[in-house]
């Protein structure tokens, strides 16, 4: 694959080895449909084999989003369809997988909400700055599945298991100062200096060591890996979810704009 290939990814080079991707679905709030996952998974090794980038940079196009989750129509292709579930199994895993095998460091300019795989991208990047206005969630278990997109594998880590729990079980929103204040990501600042601020962080990088910056990140990137069991687990437990009552009624009142009676919350 190379950048020609990439239908909802758009690229501007920059002259220090700094590349920007973004995210250019903004339409819809770069929610992610079917070919912009299937292009999640490709973008790392085609940065990775480029030897005219030394840093990438993702943020979303448009001053809303930088993610806003699945499209409704793929997620709800889904439900019930185990052929679909197993491709986006792949996928998911091959995102996670495939940003921790990539040596040059990622930075994601996290311009406005995110939700599902985008937050996925915008949480495991090595260094991530964030609208302080902007505000995100994993969102897993509003539609009646487990949170495995990404979260196992790196919230514990990131903000601690306390706070890990809480968030991934309520699906709450936490905005971009409380993220900071968590540890979630690294900088939240105001709106218009994000991008700004990401590519200072880019530039500051791309004049550095790329030897010893990628060997650090390649040691510390070590602490997910040894959690890949776990990712692999939530992952698995999230899919099966897909196939259940719950993700039904849980998309179903997505789409409909009504809170959810998933049938697992019913009293006998």
């Amino acid at each position: 694959m190379n950048y020609d290939d990439f239908q909802h990814i758009k690229f501007d080079r920059h002259p220090d080895g700094v590349l920007l991707a973004t995210l250019n679905r903004p339409e819809v709030m770069n929610a992610t449909n079917a070919r912009l996952h299937w292009e999640l998974t490709k973008l790392w090794a085609v940065v990775n084999d480029d030897d005219n980038v030394k840093i990438v940079v993702v943020t979303g196009a448009g001053d809303r989003a930088f993610s806003a989750g699945g499209d409704l129509e793929w997620v709800e292709s889904m439900v019930g369809n185990p052929e679909a579930v197993s491709g986006a199994m792949k996928e998911a895993g091959d995102i996670v997988y495939n940003m921790l095998a990539c040596e040059k460091p990622i930075i994601s300019a996290i311009n406005g909400t995110a939700v599902g795989a985008g937050l996925a991208v915008a949480l495991l990047a090595d260094v991530s700055i964030i609208a302080e206005h902007a505000k995100f969630t994993d969102g897993h278990t509003r539609i009646g599945v487990a949170a495995g997109d990404h979260a196992a594998i790196v919230w514990p880590l990131l903000c601690g298991m306390a706070k890990a729990k809480y968030y991934l079980m309520t699906a709450d929103f936490i905005d971009g100062k409380e993220a900071e204040r968590l540890g979630l990501v690294t900088f939240a600042v105001p709106g218009d200096q994000v991008l700004e601020r990401a590519m200072t962080v880019a530039a500051k990088l791309a004049r550095g060591s790329q030897t010893a910056i990628r060997g650090t990140k390649k040691a510390l990137n070590n602490w997910m890996r040894i959690a890949g069991p776990i990712f692999d687990a939530s992952l698995g437990i999230e899919m099966l979810g897909f196939l259940s009552a719950d993700a039904r009624e849980g998309v179903d009142a997505v789409r409909n704009k009504r809170a959810p009676d998933f049938p697992s919350a019913r009293l006998p």
